[in-house]
């Protein structure tokens, strides 16, 4: 960290020991994400239940080039297990945000689509053009539970998954196309 780390106190007594657990837990976020800038950190006692016992808030914010992250509170009746929630919570925030800069999310494309142009009902198949001038074979077997196959006809949009069948591509759960 560029910034010494901060650490605040609000509604409860300064603790030396819960000061000694942040700094150690947040020396070990920086082989998470080595290009953290600042680190601050507030330990809150929320609520004052005379029955239950107190309840603690940890709230970290993080600042690494370009963005800001937070871990919003985490809350427990113990002070040392909001405290490590918290910055679990950090760790999965900065290997998020590492992950994004590396483009190694996951994004879920959206499956290809095409139109039905020859569909015969009673073998039980059909085919689909797809938006490059291909023709797809599809079973009913491939036509998701939501789609009853006697309900497709020519010209109607669909959404699928192209796989390689054992004569060619086959298109696999086929479903009507969203508008």
């Amino acid at each position: 960290m560029r910034i010494p780390l901060q650490v605040t106190f609000r509604n409860i007594d300064h603790s030396a020991v819960i000061e000694s657990t942040i700094n150690e837990k947040a020396a070990k976020l920086d082989r998470f994400y080595d290009r953290i800038m600042s680190c601050r950190v507030v330990v809150e006692e929320i609520q004052h239940r005379h029955h239950q016992g107190n309840l603690y808030s940890v709230r970290i914010d993080l600042t690494v080039p370009g963005k800001e992250l937070a871990v919003s509170r985490q809350e427990h009746a113990d002070a040392y297990v909001a405290i490590r929630d918290a910055f679990d919570a950090a760790v999965r925030l900065l290997e998020e945000h590492g992950r994004q800069l590396r483009g190694a999310v996951k994004t879920h494309a959206e499956p290809p689509t095409g139109r039905i142009i020859r569909i015969f009902p009673e073998s039980d198949y059909g085919f689909i053009k797809t938006r490059d001038d291909r023709e797809i074979y599809f079973h009913r077997n491939s036509v998701l539970d939501d789609v009853d196959f006697k309900l497709l006809k020519f010209g109607t949009e669909v959404t699928f998954i192209e796989e390689q069948g054992a004569e060619g591509p086959q298109a696999a759960r086929v479903a009507l196309a969203k508008r």
